[in-house]
């Protein structure tokens, strides 16, 4: 069966089948335990184990399709800006532990995005064409600029070439964290009665 070709749905199908085969993987390795997460929440993968130095790990995967111009020609960025995290809660609160989350962001060793960079080929009933796996903290990819104009999304950067050198707009962990945690995002009433609620059970 073709899959399908809208975007956020391809994405979704590619990224559920990349975590059962990191699963898989996982189980092979002596030392090492792999659970799988809300596909709604973060991240998608916690990693633990003596076989990764023990304490847990954050994996998330993520899709992004190459860029066209309006020609059709493939550019050198990704068509839009990957969402490394969503701003105004987990993040930007990395002490408290979020509904749809393992345990506190500060709990995790380390967090890596496992990214898939694809031609988006409608012709095919694959529909991906050329598809490209880049592993980085999601820091070392980090833009200055958030994903969505709409939404609390902190971007990554477009061009393939430094995602793939992990060449983002920051120097280390530290500038990231504080430049984005300083960031004036927005908090709706839902996510506002949820932090009310954390903080209040501390």
């Amino acid at each position: 069966m073709p899959l399908p070709k809208e975007s956020a749905a391809l994405a979704n199908i590619l990224e559920v089948s990349i975590v059962d085969f990191i699963l898989g993987r996982v189980d092979t390795v002596p030392g090492a335990t792999a659970e799988r997460g809300n596909e709604r929440g973060y991240p998608d993968l916690e990693i633990s184990g003596e076989a990764f130095g023990g304490g847990f790990h954050a994996v998330d995967v993520k899709m992004a399709r190459r860029g066209r111009t309006k020609t059709g020609r493939l550019t050198a960025n990704t068509q839009s800006r990957v969402t490394l995290y969503t701003g105004n809660t987990y993040f930007r609160y990395p002490s408290l532990h979020w509904p749809g989350t393992f345990r506190p962001f500060n709990d995790y060793a380390s967090h890596l995005d496992v990214l898939g960079v694809y031609t988006l080929n409608v012709e095919s009933k694959a529909r991906v064409d050329d598809l490209e796996w880049i592993v980085q903290p999601p820091w070392k990819i980090g833009s200055k600029h958030r994903s969505s104009t709409t939404r609390e999304y902190i971007g990554a950067v477009k061009s393939v070439e430094d995602l793939r050198e992990g060449q983002g707009d920051f120097g280390s962990p530290a500038e990231f964290y504080t430049f984005w945690r300083k960031h004036n995002f927005k908090i709706g009433k839902v996510v506002q009665q949820q932090l009310d609620k954390l903080l209040n059970d501390q």
